[in-house]
């Protein structure tokens, strides 16, 4: 006869008047009371575990992992094998105490989890995920069965039906909260391969809780016969009763609650009474009490009852007493009941093999349905999450001695191990490929006038929609040019569950919400609902990314690609109170914004909301804003220019565009020697274009009564913040400015020194503070630079694509002065500064010398059309010692170089990298020639001796000489 355990083995005498103790100075010890006792515990368990949970988050391990790691611990397998702790901490007298508290919050959490579950839900889940969810089941439900009889030789006590049962609900049940929140750490639940396991869980849960009543009903009567039967109808007059009995009586009472307000005190008491009635009555009938509980929350219908039920229960019931069921489930388990080498082995091969049965099930469905085959692995490793149902089983047939302490403990580390591989094995397997290819047109700049404007908004609370949809109203979508919408409704990630429900529940159903992020979600939908319905030419597509905020750009920048979004809105962190000022909400939502203005993969602007649009309705219900744009220069403020000229030609707007120009003019002008190829710096480039973006506008305004352009001339920043607060910002509802990122200008020195908010540069903080207006809202406007190399490959959606195409056909003729006639006589050259422009900043020294020999040979191209016309020498490469880069490296690079016509390759020592001698960064010296000249900032060119040959100093906003 196996050994039963401990507690079955020992007599405990209570002492029903040792509840409180009378205090240590009355020589009590207040572990032999048992209130005191069941504090201690309950503070040990809490705390065990979110030390746990501190320890392996950084593996994204779920909770629940933790929870039952935490009983484990203090257990008979580690803390307890030392008598003296688990004589007074965890005494046997201690345990029926700890298993009915954990038993309460069981109850309790049962019963939320009933409130939060839509069963609608399952009737709109889509055939494929039903079908991998019972594909997932009846393959690991077969092992169980199989590995029965295995166990089953060693615990003759077993039940052997109802050990099959027992042992292939343990390893077939998927828990739904888990996955939820696994995939939400895996940045998943957005995808496919994340709706379908969410759906495919759904069902799998519902399937597990019916096995779960026939397996406790089975496990606590000794032989199926009549009293079995009468269990069965038992429970389903319980329903039934339910159904037709309690639902209309809650239905009733809320009907009865006015509209906006608050459910009545005496009715909440009574419904948390009658979860403690229906687990009574289940229990009573010989079914487990958790189960009464779990349908007595099902039919609470969803709505504002079942929302103050989850406020008001959640986070103690979740956060206190369910670790207490977990807990007691690994105080239970003792790793040293699994003996031998052959019980591990045992262990082993039903974890590998329920993994596998899981997956394999899984994989054959996902084939069927060709998805591809690492897609339908990492399903099947998520459909292995394991949790509360689980537990439960285990729980239930421990109690009713189905299982031993053996099969106990080998289960609890199975559903462990299986939960806990699932992160980093999908993390290894699944690489989703990109499923949108590149895209070029990242900004407004670039988005042509006769395609659709693509946005991506994002939203935290409803407060943002109304700004945003007046904005997104102002840009005039027209049938050549309609504007879709992407809505991301952004809710952070935490320990509660109720979070989760929003992703798999399409709001389509038309019922109430479950709980308060789902509430808002649909505020949010409807708001933009109604704008679709009521502005044409509008497409709204509602998403919602649950994840820690110190993560969610990564879900905001992924969703806008693969949206393949032009442009990014984003809410201010402040919003503005009563008497006009501006104050912070969440500081996370800065650190949002500062991320996503470093990642985004488009134009992105922050949205400084003060009411633009509210008051500004006209006749016909129409919209009238008065917009100003102030221009510096730059790429930000070309973009913001061109957004704020598509909102131009909405019939209610006006467009004022304040342009600040600098009255110093400009330093180092280009060189017009014609004897000399001078190529511009970003520095000049940038100006020109801004010459010519501002040219081309006010050619297109010429005719426009509603749109205005001035001009002021100012030196310094002192004198722009003066102009700029000089403006009467009365007359505007909004102002649209660049970030300014990356660009130096007299205009705005210093002025960063002294922003609040650098995210909105410097400009773009004076508009926003508080004293400089309290009506007119602000849009600072960041255009999307990305790598120049990305666009020397043209992508699917543009074949003909040219770099200046886009926006309002925005490129004017071509100025014939000198030094543009010599530019795009020499397109290669320039070319080939862009990628030297490029590699300087953003790639490595390895990266940049793997390339130069291409660089190079596009030189001697060059040269070699060059000489042809004239009679220049060719080129000459010295080669170096770059960086420390081995000699051999360059030495095969340039031996191959050698063979190109005019390049003439020489080997030598002189100069590298960096500092003095070098030759590709900032110093004096050395680098790819004879003299002394070099890539940087230094002294340098490409001639062929002296210093630079032909070139000048080299600095910023200066040219380079390659002349001979």
């Amino acid at each position: 006869m196996p050994p039963q355990n401990n507690t079955q083995e020992t007599i405990v005498c209570y002492a029903p008047l040792m509840i409180t103790s009378h205090g240590i100075w009355q020589g009590d010890n207040p572990l032999d009371y048992s209130l005191p006792l069941f504090i201690l515990q309950l503070i040990l368990v809490v705390i065990t575990t979110r030390i746990l949970v501190f320890l392996l988050k950084p593996f994204r391990q779920p909770r629940v992992i933790s929870e039952i790691l935490g009983g484990v611990i203090l257990g008979p397998s580690v803390m307890g094998r030392m008598s003296v702790f688990a004589n007074a901490v965890f005494p046997l007298r201690s345990v029926m105490v700890l298993e009915t508290m954990a038993n309460i919050g069981l109850l309790y959490f049962l019963f939320l989890v009933g409130v939060e579950m839509d069963i609608a839900v399952l009737r709109r889940t889509g055939k494929k995920a039903i079908i991998i969810a019972f594909a997932g089941m009846i393959l690991p439900f077969l092992i169980g069965i199989s590995f029965s009889f295995l166990l089953h030789q060693r615990t003759q006590f077993v039940k052997q039906g109802v050990f099959i049962l027992f042992l292939g609900v343990a390893l077939s049940v998927t828990a739904f909260p888990v996955l939820a929140r696994l995939l939400a750490e895996l940045k998943l639940l957005n995808t496919e391969i994340g709706r379908i396991a969410m759906s495919s869980a759904l069902v799998n849960d519902m399937c597990a809780w019916v096995l779960l009543a026939l397996a406790i009903a089975l496990g606590e009567n000794e032989t199926i016969d009549l009293a079995t039967l009468w269990v069965v109808l038992s429970i389903t007059g319980f329903i039934v009763f339910c159904i037709y009995v309690v639902r209309p009586l809650i239905s009733w009472i809320i009907q009865n609650t006015p509209e906006g307000e608050s459910v009545s005190e005496f009715y909440i008491c009574m419904i948390l009474t009658g979860v403690m009635i229906s687990g009574f009555i289940t229990d009573a009938i010989g079914t487990h009490s958790v189960f009464g509980a779990f349908i007595f929350g099902l039919v609470i219908p969803n709505g504002p009852l079942g929302l103050t039920l989850i406020e008001r229960l959640e986070d103690f019931v979740s956060g206190l007493l369910l670790p207490l069921f977990f807990a007691m489930s690994g105080l239970k388990t003792s790793i040293g009941a699994i003996d031998g080498a052959s019980t591990w082995g045992i262990l082993a091969l039903v974890i590998f093999l329920a993994c596998a049965g899981k997956i394999a099930g899984t994989l054959l469905v996902a084939l069927l349905y060709q998805m591809p085959f690492y897609d339908g692995v990492a399903l099947g490793l998520l459909m292995n999450s394991k949790g509360l149902v689980e537990m439960i089983v285990l729980n239930v047939g421990r109690d009713q001695k189905v299982l031993d302490d053996k099969s106990f403990a080998i289960m609890v580390v199975v559903a462990l191990v299986m939960t806990a591989i699932i992160t980093p094995a999908v993390t290894i397997i699944y690489k989703p490929a990109r499923r949108s290819s590149p895209y070029k047109r990242r900004t407004i700049l670039k988005t042509k006038p006769d395609d659709d404007l693509r946005t991506l908004v994002c939203v935290h609370t409803p407060r943002n929609v109304p700004t945003i949809i007046n904005l997104l109203e102002a840009t005039n979508p027209t049938k050549k040019s309609a504007l879709c919408v992407n809505v991301l409704h952004l809710v952070e990630l935490t320990g509660r569950a109720s979070a989760m429900l929003i992703v798999h529940d399409s709001r389509k159903s038309g019922r109430p919400a479950a709980n308060r992020t789902q509430a808002q979600s649909d505020h949010i939908l409807n708001a933009f609902e109604s704008f679709e319905q009521n502005v044409e030419n509008v497409s709204v597509q509602p998403l919602t990314a649950v994840s820690p905020y110190s993560t969610i750009h990564e879900d905001i920048c992924r969703v806008a690609e693969d949206k393949r979004v032009a442009f990014l809105i984003l809410p201010f962190h402040k919003q503005q109170t009563v008497d006009g000022g501006m104050e912070a909400t969440n500081p996370a939502y800065r650190v949002i914004n500062q991320n996503v203005l470093a990642n985004a993969p488009c134009s992105v602007g922050i949205l400084v909301d003060r009411g633009f649009g509210g008051n500004t309705r006209v006749a016909g219900n129409q919209m009238s804003h008065h917009i100003a744009v102030v221009f510096i220069g730059g790429p930000d403020d070309r973009e913001a220019l061109a957004f704020a000229w598509r909102m131009s030609s909405h019939p209610g707007s006006t467009l004022t565009v304040m342009r600040f120009v600098s009255g110093t003019g400009n330093s180092g002008g280009i060189e017009n020697d014609p004897g000399v190829l001078t190529v511009v710096t970003d520095s000049d480039r940038q100006k020109q274009e801004d010459e010519e973006f501002i040219s081309h506008f006010k050619t297109l305004i010429a005719n426009e009564e509603s749109v205005g352009y001035t001009e002021q001339v100012v030196n310094n920043g002192e004198e722009t913040v003066a102009a700029i607060r000089s403006v009467d910002s009365s007359l505007y509802d909004l102002f649209i400015v660049g970030r300014g990122q990356g660009v130096v200008s007299p205009l705005t020195a210093g002025l960063t020194d002294w922003s609040e908010c650098p995210e909105l540069g410097a400009i773009g903080d004076l508009l926003a503070s508080s004293d400089f207006s309290a009506t007119a809202s602000v849009l600072v406007v960041q255009q999307y630079v990305g790598s120049d190399l990305a666009d020397f490959s043209l992508s699917p959606d543009s074949p003909d694509d040219q770099h200046n195409e886009g926006f309002m056909n925005r490129t004017p003729p071509k100025m014939n002065s000198p030094t543009t006639s010599r530019r795009n006589n020499n397109t290669a050259l320039e070319a080939f500064w862009d990628l030297l422009s490029t590699l300087s900043k953003r790639l490595s020294d390895t990266g940049t010398l793997r390339l130069m020999p291409k660089i190079l040979a596009l030189m001697a191209v060059q040269r070699q059309t060059a000489a042809s016309r004239s009679a220049r020498p060719p080129i000459r490469v010295q080669q170096g010692v770059f960086g420390g880069v081995p000699t051999t490296r360059w030495t095969r690079s340039l031996s191959k170089l050698a063979q190109t016509p005019n390049l003439r390759v020489s080997f030598g020592q002189v100069g590298g990298l960096d500092g003095v001698g070098g030759g590709l960064t900032d110093g004096v010296g050395g680098g790819l020639t004879d003299g002394v000249g070099g890539f940087g900032d230094g002294v340098g060119g490409f001639g062929d001796g002296g210093q630079g040959g032909g070139g000048q100093l080299g600095g910023g906003g200066q040219a380079f000489g390659f002349g001979a």
